[in-house]
């Protein structure tokens, strides 16, 4: 147990029979009344923002989360299986329990959230930015753009189509940005 005093950034909290972690909070203290703590907590379960107004010393429950290196090994009828990096034991997951999972690659480095207490998986994170081979667009041609940020699709090695500059071409390596699925650089 915990109070409203020891709140901080990426703090980990069950509320309302929910898992949130603390993205902002600020303490108040108004010249007339009690003090208050205002927070805006972001749910693991969908990601969804919420603000909330806490009363000063109000007791929180803390939840200890744990960051745990995997490895993505490959997916079949069953899941998606991973393998943890240091004791190399293979967990499985379902496709609802992961994002963008046109992004994953054999022998991709992954991170999860593990709840420590019961070795609960919240989520699955792809790194910031991934490397990935063009394995089909169409030709870009040259002055077919009607501005400077001209994009066409094309197919990664994954299956996902990412919308890319007009200079990428078939058998190019890019970087792509995994939390906006968006084109970032030519890798060379």
């Amino acid at each position: 147990m915990a109070t409203t005093a020891d709140f901080k950034n990426g703090l980990f909290i069950e509320f309302n029979g929910k898992l949130y972690t603390v993205v902002q909070f600020q303490h108040v203290k108004p010249g007339k009344g009690a003090a208050f703590v205002r927070t805006k907590l972001k749910s693991l379960d969908n990601g969804k923002v919420i603000e909330n107004t806490f009363n000063a010393g109000v007791k929180i429950n803390v939840v200890r989360i744990e960051r745990r290196p995997y490895q993505f090994l490959y997916k079949d009828d069953t899941g998606y299986h991973f393998m943890h990096q240091e004791t190399f034991e293979q967990i499985m997951l379902n496709e609802s329990q992961l994002e963008n999972t046109d992004l994953y690659k054999e022998g991709q480095n992954v991170e999860m959230m593990v709840e420590a207490d019961n070795d609960n998986i919240l989520t699955c994170e792809l790194p910031p930015f991934v490397e990935m081979e063009v394995t089909y667009t169409e030709p870009g041609l040259k002055g077919d753009t009607a501005s400077s940020t001209a994009l066409k699709p094309a197919t990664i090695e994954t299956g996902a189509v990412i919308n890319v500059p007009l200079f990428v071409n078939t058998g190019d390596r890019i970087k792509i940005d995994t939390r906006t699925r968006a084109y970032s650089e030519r890798v060379k």
